[in-house]
């Protein structure tokens, strides 16, 4: 699967832990993350994680696309809702782009969490046939 990771400044911590924690199920996939988040997570955990700019740079957008072109298939995006973000449009954009293609989004590790042991488990296989089927199309 291709999972981008995403976290604000006041969140980072948050994912690094919730990567080193689940390294050993990470590793098995394709992972994406905006720029500092991506470097941060390698640096803690050797993880292989293609970087995309810093969100407000257009990190958030550039994964966008690929949920558009069907190329993501889970965001794991650890959001703090007591800061004011000044790219909160595009973090709008992106949650609503999981939502018009399906695209599995989790906000909070709770719900990261519920989403890397489904993964575990083959919870999310579903994922492959919907590839499928829009490449036929």
């Amino acid at each position: 699967m291709n999972i981008a990771l995403i976290a604000h400044d006041k969140k980072k911590q948050e994912i690094i832990n919730f990567s080193i924690a689940y390294k050993h199920i990470l590793k098995e996939h394709q992972l994406f993350a905006t720029g500092t988040t991506g470097k941060m997570i390698t640096e803690e955990t050797g993880l292989s994680i293609q970087r995309f700019q810093s969100g407000p740079l257009g990190g958030d957008q550039q994964i966008g696309a690929m949920i558009a072109g069907n190329e993501m298939d889970m965001v794991i995006f650890i959001r703090d809702p007591l800061t004011a973000q000044p790219h909160e449009p595009d973090v709008s954009a992106l949650m609503r782009i999981c939502d018009v293609h399906k695209i599995p989004l989790a906000t909070n590790l709770a719900a990261a969490e519920i989403f890397i042991h489904g993964m575990e488990h083959g919870a999310f296989d579903w994922r492959k046939t919907v590839k499928k089927q829009k490449g036929n199309a």
